[in-house]
């Protein structure tokens, strides 16, 4: 498989990942840029943008798309400051273990990008989630429900009661 393939989206450049290097919500994405484009970049960049850099805050989630989320699914509910707080924290954390999963798993892979088969194999095996429009060309297995003692205790009661009728 060759790395630059266009069939395979890629999300990102994998640098280093483990419990003592860089975060994966820090690292860069693989563009080609010159020390003149770079250089631009840093003149141009403002302190207040320097700030947000800085701010753990996510950028993916902000309190006022959290507020039209909850007033999509509720137009009369109001969350507490505390609460908004709880579930920004809790969508960070959960973008966070997903890309350091998903980092490992390029790693694994001996890859240095990180592609949504990656995301998709962790939200699977972790969350069972499934990401919509990227289907896997494995067939799920069906998993039947386990018949439990008391569940075939019942059959054999109605079994009994049948027979003898």
């Amino acid at each position: 498989m060759s790395q630059g393939s266009q069939d395979n989206p890629s999300l990102g450049n994998l640098q280093s990942v483990g419990p003592n290097n860089q975060s994966p919500m820090t690292m860069q994405t693989n563009l080609p840029e010159t020390s003149q484009q770079n250089q631009l970049q840093n003149a141009h960049t403002t302190p207040h943008k320097q700030n947000q850099q800085l701010s753990s805050t996510p950028d993916f989630l902000t309190k006022t798309r959290l507020q039209e989320l909850v007033r999509e699914v509720d137009p009369t509910e109001q969350l507490d400051e505390e609460v908004e707080e709880m579930l920004l924290q809790l969508a960070d954390d959960f973008v966070e273990t997903t890309v350091n999963a998903a980092c490992l798993l390029a790693k694994h892979r001996h890859a240095n990008t990180v592609e949504v088969k990656d995301v998709q194999l962790h939200l699977e095996r972790n969350w069972n989630m499934w990401i919509p429009g990227f289907g896997t060309d494995e067939v799920r297995p069906y998993k039947r429900a386990t018949v439990t003692e008391a569940h075939k205790q019942r059959l054999a009661l109605i079994r009994k009661s049948i027979k003898k009728y």
